[in-house]
């Protein structure tokens, strides 16, 4: 039995109360949270297992991301300043053709060690269309916890190369999930990922909704509305704005995770409301391939759920969830005024509201007792920080000051992945090296 006996300065619970408790310890069992509370001196000294007091650092729920391309890491700053449709043809559809294992293996192993040292310990991923096996092997190895799926693509009138025929799509993807889903301890999840609207059959689209009945717990994850050239082609092909033509064809739920959501009608928010749909918001993507800007505060006042992503590298061009927080409230402000999105409203999204949207908040999003003890340490207390140690002012801290050299410690179920703001996983030289070797690899096949 693994006994851990974590004493931080503060705890982020996160809980419904949402408290903030000073001078408590936790304790985790087997990488679940067995208890919170107070412990004297004797009960420490006598505790039957690990202690570890970390008194100068305050611990919060891993934050969860709700929309990642693992695959695309490797094309990080290969891909500036173009808008979505060009972005894909003229780059991201050529590069993720090219991929092998090898160099989609490097490309994962980057993308997670960038996104554990920067706390996020859960993430819902879109991969590529080729070797998907390989992205889930390198989650399993690294003890994220993720829910991912191979990128359906049947239809591809951008980069014709890059597709696959209907038959092959739906039977490769019922293979994959087969494999791969509710593995790794529960940690590991199928999420199917139809690309989007333009690259998919409509037959495609509706099979794969039929299919998730097989797997109890799996997501629908795609695409949706993120720019206006694409409402345009949709429009064209199916006489429908994007997300009335999900719904037409039966597509949406609250199992059903849509990246971006920016250009919605008041019918479509309507149709999001009563399907019960999760949006996951990309803001620094969003704003970097001038996709526009989705009206978030619209969406939570109508009790839509929203959650946030970093979407892939090659669009923002990290993936870091201090960004897209920080992001996410500060380019609502000039819109909607300077009280909306508030800092805390902000965490909540990349922690609870990321894991009720994955159909996870029994599990983590929060520092509670039953939970897994998916938790980060985070020194709040550097001369770049709020000299305040008010409780009020942490969400602050978090949100407007913090950044991933904040980030200490980081476990996923009991188990550490990062410590003293080093990976347990990886050679980061090494890491940096085969991604280099790799991509020049690949530059060699585009």
């Amino acid at each position: 039995m693994q006994k851990i006996l974590l004493i931080p300065k503060q705890i982020v619970t996160v809980n419904k109360k949402d408290e903030i408790l000073l001078n408590e310890c936790i304790e985790v069992t087997n990488g679940v949270i067995t208890n919170i509370g107070k412990y004297s001196e004797d009960d420490i000294s006598n505790f039957n297992g690990e202690v570890l007091k970390k008194t100068d650092l305050t611990l919060i729920p891993g934050f969860v991301q709700t929309h990642i391309h693992l695959c695309q890491t490797l094309f990080r700053g290969l891909a500036d300043d173009l808008e979505l449709l060009d972005w894909l043809q003229l780059k991201i559809f050529p590069f993720e053709n090219a991929h092998n294992k090898e160099s989609l293996r490097a490309s994962v192993r980057l993308g997670i060690n960038e996104l554990l040292l920067g706390g996020t310990t859960t993430i819902l991923d879109m991969g590529t269309l080729r070797h998907q096996e390989i992205i889930f092997e390198e989650l399993i190895k690294s003890g994220m916890r993720c829910f991912a799926g191979k990128c359906m693509i049947d239809v591809n009138e951008l980069f014709p190369t890059f597709k696959s025929n209907t038959k092959d799509e739906l039977k490769d993807t019922y293979e994959l999930a087969k494999s791969f889903h509710n593995k790794n301890n529960g940690k590991v999840n199928y999420g199917f990922a139809p690309r989007f609207a333009l690259s998919c059959s409509e037959e495609l689209l509706i099979e794969t909704g039929k299919m998730m009945s097989d797997f109890d717990g799996s997501l629908y994850h795609t695409h949706a509305s993120e720019n206006k050239k694409e409402i345009e082609e949709i429009r064209k092909k199916y006489k429908k704005d994007n997300i009335d033509f999900y719904n037409s064809i039966g597509l949406l739920s609250d199992k059903t995770i849509l990246a971006h959501g920016i250009h919605v009608n008041e019918n479509e928010i309507g149709i999001l409301k009563k399907q019960k749909v999760n949006i996951s918001h990309c803001p620094s993507s969003n704003l970097k391939l001038g996709s526009g800007i989705a009206n978030i505060p619209r969406y939570l006042k109508e009790g839509i759920s929203v959650s946030l992503g970093a979407d892939g590298a090659p669009c923002n061009n990290e993936l870091n969830i201090f960004t897209e927080m920080r992001s996410a409230t500060l380019i609502q402000k000039p819109i909607h005024g300077a009280s909306v999105m508030g800092a805390k409203t902000v965490f909540k999204l990349a922690t609870i509201n990321g894991a009720k949207a994955l159909g996870l908040e029994k599990e983590i999003g929060s520092i509670e007792v039953g939970k897994k003890a998916d938790l980060v340490l985070m020194d709040l207390d550097t001369p770049f920080m709020s000299v305040t140690n008010d409780e009020n002012n942490i969400y602050s801290k978090i949100v407007y000051s913090a950044g991933r050299n904040n980030i200490d410690s980081v476990m996923v179920e009991g188990e550490w992945l990062v410590e003293n703001k080093k990976s347990l996983l990886y050679d980061q030289k090494q890491l940096r090296f085969d991604g280099e070797e790799e991509f020049k690899k690949l530059l060699s096949r585009v």
